[in-house]
């Protein structure tokens, strides 16, 4: 699908939002300062989705989508292995980044994970007044296009569209990136725009 302007401010608020809900989340459980940008958004087709993939390895964090609309799609934080390794270090307080992801990595990337999309779903509830619940987190510690292709094998068609979030940390520490995937249902995606489209008349 390609969005229009419109649609494209629109989830850009709804990102922008969502990021930052998830950054005051996040700086508290770091105990140190955390902003969030979504700097692009992009909607895709799910064929398409290997050429927005890399192959480098990263953390990939899957919830199902839940709440008003039962079974309403996927929603995936993937984190380069670099990104993850550095958020481990700076809840530890230890300096080696020059490592492997180990089982506190692991551990660290699924709490930063549900910190992250709880926050973003929350902030979707407050803003479009539809309630989007996180399922228990998923994860893989894998190339990156082949942990999403495993994903999508498993929906079976249900799932049309893509929606990216690009996000950018920034800390004390370097910057870290990584990306919000949402995956949602036909019946989802369309109630989405509608919802966004709604609170973007005023300002047309």
């Amino acid at each position: 699908m390609e969005l229009d302007p419109i649609q494209t401010d629109a989830l850009m608020e709804l990102g922008n939002i969502g990021a930052a809900h998830a950054a005051t989340s996040l700086s508290q459980m770091l105990m140190s300062p955390i902003e969030m940008t979504v700097p692009e958004v992009q909607a895709i087709d799910i064929a398409e989705m290997h050429n927005y993939i890399g192959s480098e390895i990263s953390a990939i964090v899957v919830f199902q989508i839940q709440g008003e609309i039962a079974d309403g799609g996927y929603i995936i934080v993937s984190m380069p292995q670099e990104t993850i390794i550095r958020l481990t270090n700076q809840m530890l307080g230890t300096p080696d980044d020059d490592r492997e992801i180990n089982e506190m990595d692991q551990s660290a990337a699924i709490e930063i994970g549900n910190i992250m999309i709880s926050a973003f779903l929350d902030a979707t509830a407050e803003l479009l007044e539809i309630v989007m619940l996180p399922s228990p987190p998923a994860l893989a510690i894998d190339m990156a296009h082949a942990a999403f292709e495993s994903i999508i094998a498993q929906m079976a068609g249900d799932v049309n569209d893509v929606l990216i979030f690009t996000t950018e940390l920034a800390s004390e520490a370097p910057p870290v990136y990584g990306s919000i995937y949402m995956l949602p249902k036909p019946e989802l995606m369309q109630q989405l725009f509608t919802m966004l489209e709604r609170l973007m008349a005023p300002f047309i």
